[in-house]
């Protein structure tokens, strides 16, 4: 039976009067008291019916096992994350293999990474180019690979056979597949320098050596 219009001013659900702000649902707490209320203003001449009680009692039971649900899933959600944060914090001061188009030549050292070939291909190659001037310093020629991963390494020396100053430097990996020239994904090696716990929008971070932040699922490979 529906509730009285003073029966439904009592719980506050309505009223003459305009309300600050209308609520687009009604929640656990609000349904459990709309239905005492509505049963204890029922005719008594007219009980409810079973079928409108159990249907009810229904509707209540879905309410409830939303919420319980979405509580559920936030607990799992935060997990994840800490296990993530943990896992994380153990690669600070170790490298690691991610995806990138560039790569960082320290003083003195090099850089490393390999590229996926989906393929078997020839005419492999990496450009390497100065991220600030745009020159192409150097041109690695890999030849024929078979697919999967292939690693390269730089030492730093351009084609001229001269050091190579440090800094950020593009790496272009290009090969011949079936015949097509084909633009190929590069991984590089670089040093973990801190994490980056994450928040509810975001999840953990990890912070690469001259390369900033990157998600911490980006890892390809522990070195």
């Amino acid at each position: 039976m529906a509730l009285g219009v003073d029966a439904i001013n009592a719980l506050g659900l309505s009223g003459s009067q305009t309300p600050v702000a209308k609520k687009q649902s009604l929640g656990q707490e609000e349904f459990l008291k709309l239905m005492t209320t509505q049963m204890t203003h029922q005719d008594p001449t007219k009980p409810m019916e079973n079928g409108d009680f159990l249907a009810q009692m229904a509707q209540f039971g879905t309410v409830a096992g939303i919420q319980d649900l979405q509580e559920s899933f936030k607990s799992f959600a935060a997990s994840i994350s800490s296990d993530q944060a943990l896992q994380a914090s153990g690669l600070v001061g170790h490298y690691v293999s991610v995806q990138s188009g560039q790569g960082i030549l320290p003083a003195g050292g090099e850089i490393k990474g390999q590229l996926e070939l989906p393929e078997n291909a020839s005419g492999v190659s990496i450009k390497i180019v100065d991220a600030q001037t745009g020159e192409t310093v150097r041109n690695l020629a890999l030849g024929s690979q078979q697919a999967g991963s292939v690693p390269f390494t730089w030492d730093g020396l351009s084609d001229d056979n001269v050091l190579a100053h440090p800094g950020s430097y593009k790496l272009e990996a290009t090969a011949t597949v079936n015949g097509v020239n084909t633009a190929l994904v590069t991984q590089v090696s670089s040093k973990v320098d801190s994490v980056l716990l994450g928040n509810g929008q975001q999840g953990v971070r990890v912070n690469l050596e001259g390369l900033g932040a990157v998600d911490f699922n980006q890892i390809k490979q522990i070195l």
